[in-house]
């Protein structure tokens, strides 16, 4: 274990002390706030520590069978044991780094992911629509509800954009590496010649603010229009004609709901959109800024990145984030991207982690 990683979880014992005295004192009862705040932080550390003590205990036990091992009767008992004892130890650092990490509050939360065709016309499209498909696949797989709050049809097919809200725990947190510019290298359909084409698409994923946090809104620097959206046609005409349009005057970001079946649900829709995209905005200045001095190993978020190129003739999908390369594509596009979101948590950790040691030095 490294030496600033034992003092963090020294320190976190040593805390978790002052709160089991805190929690008891009659001035911290009688301020609920405050015994609602300790009693959370309690609990966060109370984890830790117990994990800790697993390691302290594991550790222990390697020290007792080491000493074994001079005993030629219980020598292969010894060996044995230390080999456990090393296998736990490692588990148990991992978990340790992992518990220590920085938490990001949104974490939690759902998402909205807005999914925008790029370069490459009608195919760019598709491959918007693909993209919908694969969140939309994935989410199912985690049990998640998956909403439709604004679409653009394309002619041929897909979407020129699309905004989806995806609702479940822990939604925001395993999809927000998603952002960022996504490529695909394929033969379209419609290319006689059998040539591949490059085309993109971006992929923007905000989560949705809580009440007690979304931005206020002032209705005196909101627009909102209605109109009937030019929709799919069959069922889907009868849900647009009170399709809604919200535009933040100040900053000229809008946002559109045209998926409900009345003007009042749209509206209520689009106003929570917006609000996720005015939060973002703020998010991605604050990261901008952080990455004027540091550049993050996920990356700033920045919508132009090219962070992912899925090339169907080689059935390979390639995250130029992390260099992380499977031939596996068809099964992606089915929504199974468990591997590749496992892969960017573990990168972003171990940059949280870095963080925290140079902090530390």
């Amino acid at each position: 274990m490294k030496p600033f990683v034992r003092d963090s979880l020294l320190r976190q014992r040593a805390r978790l002390h002052e709160l089991d005295a805190l929690l008891s004192a009659p001035d911290v009862v009688d301020d609920m706030a405050r015994f609602r705040a300790l009693s959370k932080e309690h609990a966060e550390a109370s984890q830790v520590v117990a994990v800790f003590d697993r390691f302290l205990q594991r550790e222990a036990d390697l020290q007792t069978a080491q000493e074994l091992l001079r005993d030629p009767d219980m020598a292969d008992m010894a060996r044995e044991e230390i080999a456990a004892c090393e296998a736990d130890i490692a588990a148990l650092d991992t978990e340790l780094q992992t518990l220590l990490l920085p938490r990001d509050p949104d974490d939690a939360r759902n998402a909205f992911v807005e999914i925008r065709a790029g370069t490459g016309g009608d195919e760019s499209a598709l491959f918007a629509g693909d993209l919908a498909r694969l969140y939309t696949r994935y989410a199912e797989r985690q049990g998640w509800r998956v909403e439709v709050m604004s679409e653009s049809p394309s002619e041929l097919g897909g979407y020129k954009e699309v905004v989806l809200r995806i609702e479940g725990d822990g939604a925001y947190g395993r999809l927000r590496f998603e952002s960022g510019g996504h490529r695909v290298q394929r033969v379209p359909a419609t290319e006689a010649q059998g040539r591949i084409h490059t085309s993109a698409a971006t992929v923007a994923v905000m989560p949705e603010p809580d009440e007690a946090q979304a931005i206020e809104l002032n209705p005196a620097e909101l627009r909102i229009d209605t109109f009937r959206a030019s929709g799919a046609g069959g069922q889907h005409i009868n849900k647009t004609d009170s399709a809604v349009r919200v535009t933040h005057l100040p900053t000229g970001i809008t946002a559109e709901c045209q998926d409900g079946r009345s003007q009042h649900s749209n509206k209520a829709k689009a106003l929570q959109v917006l609000a996720a995209r005015l939060r973002e905005k703020d998010r991605a200045a604050r990261a901008a800024k952080e990455a004027a001095t540091r550049k993050g190993l996920i990356g700033s978020g920045d919508r132009s990145d090219r962070i992912r190129t899925y090339n169907f003739p080689q059935g390979r999908l390639t995250d130029h984030r992390i260099n992380l390369t499977l031939y596996q594509l068809l099964s992606v596009m089915e929504g199974e991207i468990d591997e590749v979101i496992h892969a960017l948590q573990v990168a972003r950790g171990a940059e949280l982690l870095a963080e925290l040691e140079q902090g530390q030095a």
